[in-house]
């Protein structure tokens, strides 16, 4: 079925059909012209907000890019840096295959058209003009044929009038003759341009407007191919694509899987490890001494003793200092400004960074020297001499590099040497619990407390393990009562070994009931659940009063 039979009569419905289609055309060309514009937004705001969040200082100054978050969260910008640059080559294929080419097709879809219509208007006319031109053929043989019968009839009329004259009628009959053969002769013409104008509708209605209508049919069919095509492009775009964003989702899902928490963890002690050695215990100030003890020879400090007090309080609080705010420091050469063990990775960088250094300049004095050699035995390839000076440049830059090389080698025997005589006073004084009161643990039964209590004022004291809150008492009563019931709990941080008399055994970690609090003396009195009961250091104790 083509239009041309079917559709002979419908010239405006295929005008205004045609003209349709041109202008869905040009509908879909202005809306994937929109939908690459929004590509092109979007991606342009992507690359923005990537380049918003990606890392302002070098990779190489960032001392962040270790961790892996970092390094997964950098890699994930890249990746949606690279989405968006798959959403411009979208838009760009969109933008150049379908909205500049589809254009272009419209474009000349609208001359054919005009083409044609102009056409089967010409044809219209010329059927008109034919029409028209028979039309005047038959009203003229119309009006031949009135005349000729008038004519006749007057002839007549004068040949049977007895008064008209012989002339008369003579002329009469030659005007009726005359009018006879004008009528046949228009009735010839009529004849001829009918038949004509019957020729000329039968070719306008069976060939040439079929024809029209045929190519117009043509036509849409191809616009219509062509527009379903575009249709295609438009998801064609975004498959060529897909694999690329696969890549990149896929990417993501990596950087994601990248993250390492016990790395990072790891990462954080190598960038912020100090090497120096954890504080000592702190000594225990007996300020009861000022009450207890009159000036003597004896007496530590000066007669009040607060003095002394305060200087100990003093180096107290400077072995702390990590607890502390840090003061600004200079930086010097040797980075001794820094915790040793950074001190020691920074020495360990520059000695690397030298040594590099010193083999490129000792390759290139290599090189100097077999080109010098070349040029002594060839002198038309150059002049020896004009390379000493590069040489001896060369050699004083190695004879320095190899001064800094030592000196930092030095710097980094010392700093290493520190960080181990940290790390080993560190665990000597961690790795072992620490040393029982040198005093005897008072005796169990009734004791002399005036004895123990001079016993305690010539020991020396150990302090109590972190995280004790049992309060020290510096007096003692004149008469030992043992409690009828517990005053706290406690925990056996260290093993203990009970073995002089008034003691008691415990392993590490035994809950042990609190029976008498440390009197000063470093000794507290526990009762075990087997019901053993003596007494412990009180540093190897964690205590909870009730």
């Amino acid at each position: 079925m083509d239009w041309g039979t079917e559709l002979w009569d419908q010239f405006e419905v295929l005008e205004r059909h045609t003209q349709w289609g041109l202008d869905l055309l040009d509908k879909y060309v202005k809306f994937v012209k929109e939908r690459a514009e929004v590509e092109q937004a979007y991606a342009k705001q992507l690359r923005s907000l990537v380049k918003k969040y990606l890392p302002k200082r070098p990779t190489k100054d960032d001392p962040e890019v270790k961790f892996s978050q970092q390094q997964s969260f950098v890699q994930l910008l890249q990746e949606v840096n690279d989405f968006a640059g798959q959403r411009e080559l979208v838009a760009e294929s969109l933008g150049i295959r379908v909205c500049l080419e589809l254009a272009k097709y419209s474009q000349e879809m609208k001359q054919e058209r005009k083409m044609h219509f102009q056409e089967g208007r010409r044809a219209q006319q010329q059927l008109e003009n034919g029409f028209k031109q028979l039309e005047n053929s038959k009203r003229k043989f119309e009006r031949d044929c009135r005349e000729a019968e008038k004519a006749a009839h007057t002839a007549e009329r004068l040949d049977q009038d007895i008064n008209a004259t012989k002339a008369d009628v003579e002329k009469a009959k030659q005007q009726a003759h005359l009018r006879n053969h004008m009528a046949e002769e228009s009735k010839n013409e009529y004849a001829a341009q009918l038949q004509r104008f019957n020729r000329d509708q039968a070719h306008f209605y069976f060939s040439q407007m079929p024809q029209i209508f045929d190519k117009l049919q043509d036509m849409d069919e191809r616009r219509a191919t062509r527009l379903g095509a575009g249709y295609g492009l438009l998801s064609e775009a975004e498959l060529q694509v897909v694999p690329i964003i696969g890549k990149c989702l896929e990417g993501m899902k990596v950087a994601a899987e990248s993250v390492d928490a016990k790395n990072d963890s790891q990462v954080l002690i190598e960038l912020h490890k100090s090497g120096f050695a954890r504080p000592g215990d702190l000594e225990f100030e007996d300020f009861s001494q000022v009450i207890n003890r009159v000036p003597s020879d004896s007496s530590l400090g000066t007669p009040d003793g607060r003095p002394e007090l305060r200087a100990a309080s003093s180096r107290s609080r400077a072995k702390r200092w990590p607890f502390g705010k840090k003061n600004k420091t200079v930086a010097t050469e040797d980075f001794s400004h820094l915790p040793p063990e950074q001190q020691r990775k920074r020495l360990q960088q520059q000695l690397e960074e030298r040594n590099r250094e010193l083999q490129k300049e000792e390759d290139q004095r290599e090189a100097l020297k077999k080109m010098k050699d070349v040029y002594e035995k060839t002198p038309q390839m150059g002049d020896p001499a004009s390379l000493e000076p590069r040489i001896a440049e060369t050699l004083g830059n190695i004879e320095r590099l190899k001064l800094e090389v030592q000196k930092y080698e030095a710097w980094l025997a010392e700093a290493e040497s520190r960080v181990l005589s940290n790390r080993g006073d560190s665990l000597s004084r961690h790795a072992r619990p620490p040393d029982p009161p040198t005093t005897a643990p008072p005796d169990s039964s009734s004791s002399s407390t005036n004895s123990g209590s001079q016993d305690n004022k010539e020991s020396s004291e150990e302090p109590p393990s972190e995280g004790q809150d049992t309060p020290i008492y510096t007096e003692f009563d004149e008469d030992f009562e043992e409690p009828a019931s517990p005053i706290g709990q406690c925990v056996a941080i260290y093993h203990f070994e009970g073995s002089s008399e008034g003691t008691v055994s415990m392993s590490e970690g035994e809950d042990l009931s609190l029976m008498e609090e440390d009197k000063g003396d470093g000794w507290t009195r526990v009762r075990r659940k087997q019901g053993a009961e003596g007494y412990v250091p009180t540093s190897y104790l964690r205590v909870t009063l009730n």
